[in-house]
């Protein structure tokens, strides 16, 4: 059977840009470097009403939202293999690393584990971390595409859907 990875955004503390929005300065930066409007960090602005761009009087707050995105996945409309799991990971993990990668990163790993080996969850999370932080070297951490790695906090869940009993 084929796996399903499902990858879950457990919250984001910001407003979903739209590319008519992509203006510059509107996002300025990138990474854990990434301002908006060259002024803040995106979460940072959340409680500070009156903040401005820098050296204007553009407010910062319409761009930014407290409302979570949230998904929900209903896991009784499906039968699940050991493969299938769900990937909740912080921004860490995000920032740097698209659903595609996760997907082929946790493939990878599980493909070299027996069905019923429980710790198989366990190395794709540690994997997925390591991967998303990089390599150290003199211009800090980088992926190996030369892009920086994440330079937040990683947390990465990789949660079993299905059990061996389950698998066809």
């Amino acid at each position: 059977a084929e796996a399903t990875v499902i990858s879950l955004f457990v919250t984001r503390a910001y407003k979903r840009i739209e590319e008519d929005d992509l203006k510059f300065p509107l996002i300025y930066g990138e990474g854990k470097k990434a301002r908006v409007m060259a002024t803040i960090g995106v979460t940072r602005g959340l409680g500070d009403h009156d903040l401005k761009v820098y050296n204007s009087n553009i407010h910062i707050k319409p761009f930014l939202s407290c409302v979570p995105e949230v998904r929900v996945y209903d896991l009784t409309q499906y039968e699940h293999c050991p493969d299938d799991v769900l990937v909740l990971g912080t921004d860490g993990l995000w920032d740097v690393t698209n659903d595609r990668e996760v997907a082929d990163v946790v493939k990878e790993v599980l493909m070299d584990y027996e069905p019923n080996d429980p710790c198989r969850y366990t190395v794709a999370a540690y994997e997925l971390v390591v991967r998303s932080r990089g390599v150290l070297k003199e211009r800090g951490w980088r992926l190996p595409n030369d892009k920086l790695g994440s330079g937040d906090d990683i947390s990465v869940f990789v949660i079993p859907l299905g059990g061996p009993g389950n698998y066809t």
